[in-house]
């Protein structure tokens, strides 16, 4: 008879309670207690069991994916995503939905985007102040917000593009600000006072204006734009049949949300351990003057910029924007040395897979250097999720966070802010630099 690994006796709410506020000390108690897999329960969804193992995570990634499916076990996202989002699919529609979206983010489409990138990089840049602290963050987040405006509605600078800026700022800041909103027992509207009642209204708004720009773009029919929008307007399933607005606004949503603030606390996680650790500085400076020079960094420029991927790596193994990915088992399973029942969500963790030290050395120790004596496996290493449901957005994200950091460390000098010690801290879904990591730029 499947029975579930042990884990944490507290009640749901206080296990709730204590993922939401301290997720880190909450992941290493159990670890430390529990070892490799233990089972956590938390309001609003079925146990679920973590795995850090790398062979465990092996046989989730490898399994068929109708039998662990990915789709329901992300459930808390389809109020925001809505029941189309790739990241809630399962089975057949899951394949037909990924096949369509995929061609968007591969191939010599990544060379027009890495010059909107770039673009928007330097612009950002230019508006920089010198001599008093700002936070990185926030630049980070207004960066990766407009290369998805661009690149994804091709939306230039207007009235549309603001209005739906703003909304999407106003949104990310109140559900960030409430991560509580993410139990389902919570998402509920008493007043208009209340936090989920804002956030629905804000929602419907965004919803408008991401309704408007399909409209226009299938007004428009193409007329030589390149952006992923028209791409989809002019994809069709295999029967012939185009997608619909509705299919359409929630892939828009899914790489809105999913593609700008993931990617953004990444970046500010980057500048933070550069700034931590002025050798690394010094070899990425030496990179970038031997690859880049005293120009503006072409997409040519990347593939040698090795160091530079290295560092990049090496931040999100150790800090890593999303803690877990889920799948929700529909059988009875085993997996490493548990059998586990059906109904159940297992969990690949990626926070505590990437720092074990029988696989990663001193795991606490930032070290780009590990990513060039070696390529980590896919179970030992994966910011990006793993298996069939790898990140489409995954390659868009390198691309994009090489584009920005070499620009900006070719262009200005920075330092850490004094008197702020960095603290991982929840921003819904994703583990952010506390005061949005603030820095100052000096005087050339």
């Amino acid at each position: 008879m499947p029975t579930l690994p042990p884990g944490p006796k507290a009640p749901r709410i206080l296990q709730t309670l204590q993922w939401i506020r301290k997720p880190i000390p909450f992941m290493q108690e159990c670890v430390q207690r529990y070892g490799d897999c233990f089972t956590v329960r938390w309001l609003g969804g079925p146990p679920v069991v973590f795995f850090s193992d790398p062979e465990a995570i092996k046989k989730i990634f490898a399994s068929d994916p109708d039998q662990l499916q990915a789709g329901k076990a992300n459930f808390i996202l389809k109020p925001t995503l809505g029941e189309n989002s790739v990241l809630l699919l399962d089975g057949a529609r899951h394949k037909r939905e990924r096949k369509l979206l995929m061609p968007s983010f591969h191939g010599e489409r990544m060379r027009v985007y890495g010059e909107v990138m770039r673009e928007i990089a330097d612009q950002s840049i230019d508006t920089w102040p010198t001599g008093r602290s700002f936070p990185i963050h926030e630049q980070m987040q207004s960066i990766t917000l407009d290369v998805i405006l661009r690149t994804v509605f091709g939306m230039e600078e207007g009235p549309h593009l603001g209005e739906l800026r703003q909304c999407l700022i106003d949104f990310v800041t109140l559900s960030s600000a409430n991560p509580f909103l993410m139990i389902p027992l919570l998402q509920v509207d008493l007043g208009p006072l209340t936090p989920w009642r804002r956030l629905k209204q804000l929602a419907l708004q965004v919803d408008e204006l991401l309704y408007a720009q399909i409209a226009r773009r299938r007004a428009a029919e193409r007329n030589g734009h390149d952006d992923i929008l028209a791409m989809l307007i002019e994809a069709r399933h295999e029967d012939g049949q185009p997608m619909s607005d509705v299919e359409l606004r929630d892939e828009m949503m899914t790489m809105l949300l999913a593609g700008h603030e993931t990617t953004a606390t990444s970046l500010a996680w980057t500048f933070h351990r550069i700034l931590q650790h002025p050798e690394v500085k010094e070899k990425l400076d030496a990179e970038l003057q031997r690859v880049v020079g005293s120009g503006p960094v072409l997409p040519q420029h990347l593939v040698e910029l090795e160091y530079l991927d290295a560092t990049i790596r090496e931040t999100m193994r150790l800090n890593p924007i999303l803690p877990l990915v889920a799948r929700r088992l529909e059988e009875p399973t085993r997996i490493g040395k548990c059998d586990l029942p059906a109904g159940i969500a297992v969990s690949p963790c990626i926070y505590l897979t990437h720092r074990r030290p029988d696989v990663w050395p001193d795991p606490e120790r930032f070290d780009p250097d590990r990513f060039l004596a070696k390529r980590p496996g896919p179970n030992e290493f994966f910011p990006f999720g793993g298996g069939v449901r790898h990140c489409l957005g995954a390659a868009f994200a390198m691309y994009e966070m090489k584009i920005v950091l070499a620009q900006a460390l070719s262009r200005v000098s920075l330092r850490s802010a004094p008197g702020h010690t960095v603290r991982v801290v929840r921003r819904s879904i994703t583990f952010a630099p506390s005061g949005g990591m603030p820095v100052i730029r000096e005087a050339a």
